[in-house]
């Protein structure tokens, strides 16, 4: 992989002006696999650059041609669709069933999502008084995407991007290159123009601010952690430009006695150790009704025991490491709060799990008996550490789901329907799962409060890169 010392601006790859490299580490082994450039504000400059170019013309394409791009990307894509799982199994220790079922699917589903909004969605309508409304693109974009689900975010920026006519500059993590780094070879194969998509790996503090405080960039992308997506904003605001954010989430899981308790529970566990903990959407508060606390409390603890841990390179349902050493010790950290703070620990812990001597592997961890102002009920521990809260009445789930900072989703268990919907009312989230409900390709996704602004995937995802025009007097 030798372009991952380069960076792709105007269609093709240039030796960037800075000279910092990182090292691309395996956490599953510890082992280098990979050296990454990583660019400079000169660098950022360029692509800016090129993609201010490119939107002379893209901007003006036609609907047809920009789903022609898509479905280019979409078969090249499904060529390429091993070599993107392979990367994440590879460079943040996606264990390969995962990575190809739910990572690197993202990259097909999604597109479709698109395109199916984009044939869908009318760039211009009559308002019924005269006057006509324009959707068009709102001009360079700039895309920071996380190393958790790379591709995942990559494909929910990239893509309405260059649907809606836009072009882009990328900054995904220069923790995950190798997954960007293929995509960004799909995009080159399936005729993307020169200049409507760039790539600049580097840090955030320096590429990330160079993007942010841009004058030529007129939105801003960003899916990462709160503190960062504040900084993005605070540095785009001089500017005046738009700002899309995916953060944080600490998402409460309702659980009332009327449910199927055994399968509900057993598939939160799941939900929450899913990725190895390391979605900002993972349901990491179980809140359980206490007349079936003790039952729910057995289930959970079977469910965790049963969570396995194992190599990113073997089949199976298991999970895999943490994705770096600083998230390690983080889980660590938090994992002794929680027993510092007097919650019971009734699974995992701290170390690593038996027969792992090297890598970043955490135990799947349950605490029971926690309330909502301990911190880790109350900060995203980012790994499979799952907390249950114990509650009375529907009132006081409610209240306690709500009482965070974030509230990018929620999860519901009942066998009660007008309950179902009478509660997914009052939760202040983005998204409610109910009994096991799971996103689909072509939803909007995204949060309240300090979890973010914006949507992406499906029509709304599109919506968010373009901007209204209104035509008066048009005959």
């Amino acid at each position: 992989m030798d372009n991952l010392r380069k960076f792709y601006i105007d269609g093709a790859w240039v030796e960037p002006d800075s000279t910092d490299t990182m090292p691309v580490i395996n956490p599953a082994t510890e082992a280098t696999v990979a050296t990454v450039a990583l660019g400079n504000a000169t660098d950022v400059d360029r692509a800016v650059a090129a993609a201010s170019r490119a939107f002379g013309s893209w901007g003006l394409a036609s609907k047809s041609e920009r789903l022609a791009l898509l479905e280019r990307i979409k078969a090249v894509t499904e060529t390429r669709f091993e070599d993107l799982a392979q990367a994440m199994r590879e460079e943040m220790g996606a264990p390969i069933t995962f990575a190809r079922e739910a990572q690197a699917d993202a990259a097909i589903g999604h597109l479709q999502g698109f395109i199916d909004a984009l044939v869908g969605l009318e760039e211009e309508s009559d308002l019924g008084n005269g006057e006509r409304l324009v959707r068009e693109p709102i001009g360079v974009c700039g895309l920071i995407t996380p190393w958790n689900w790379p591709i995942n975010q990559i494909a929910l920026k990239v893509l309405p991007a260059l649907a809606a006519g836009c072009t882009c500059v990328l900054k995904p993590s220069e923790h995950t290159p190798l997954s960007a780094l293929i995509y960004t070879e799909i995009l080159h194969e399936a005729g993307c123009p020169p200049g409507t998509y760039n790539l600049v790996n580097g840090e955030g503090p320096v590429v990330g601010s160079a993007m942010s405080c841009h004058p030529d960039i007129q939105m801003m992308s960003f899916t990462g952690s709160t503190r960062a997506g504040t900084a993005v904003t605070q540095e785009s605001a001089p500017t005046v430009k738009r700002v899309t954010l995916e953060l944080g989430g600490k998402s409460a899981n309702l659980v009332f006695a009327d449910c199927d308790l055994e399968a509900q529970v057993r598939n939160s566990v799941a939900e929450c150790m899913a990725n190895t903990g390391q979605s900002c959407d993972a349901p990491t508060r179980l809140l359980v009704q206490r007349s079936c606390y003790d039952e729910a409390v057995e289930i959970a603890r079977q469910a965790t025991l049963a969570t396995r841990v194992g190599s990113p390179d073997e089949e199976g349902d298991h999970i895999g490491p943490l994705f770096d050493r600083i998230q390690f010790d983080r889980v660590q950290n938090l994992i002794g709060v929680g027993i510092d703070e007097g919650a019971r620990l009734l699974v995992g812990g701290l170390g690593r799990p038996e027969g792992f001597d090297a890598g970043w592997y955490v135990k799947p961890t349950l605490f029971v008996d926690v309330h909502n102002q301990m911190r880790i009920a109350r900060e995203e521990v980012f790994g499979p550490v799952l907390v249950v809260i114990p509650f009375d009445t529907e009132e006081e789930a409610i209240a306690i789901a709500n009482d965070s900072p974030y509230g990018l989703a929620a999860y519901l268990q009942t066998g009660d329907s007008e309950r179902a919907r009478r509660v997914a009312r009052q939760l202040r989230a983005g998204a409610v799962h109910i009994n096991g409900g799971a996103y689909e390709y072509g939803s909007p996704f995204g949060g309240y409060k300090q979890s973010g602004n914006g949507r992406e995937g499906g029509v709304m995802g599109l919506e968010d890169y373009q901007e209204v025009k209104i035509l008066h007097g048009l005959t």
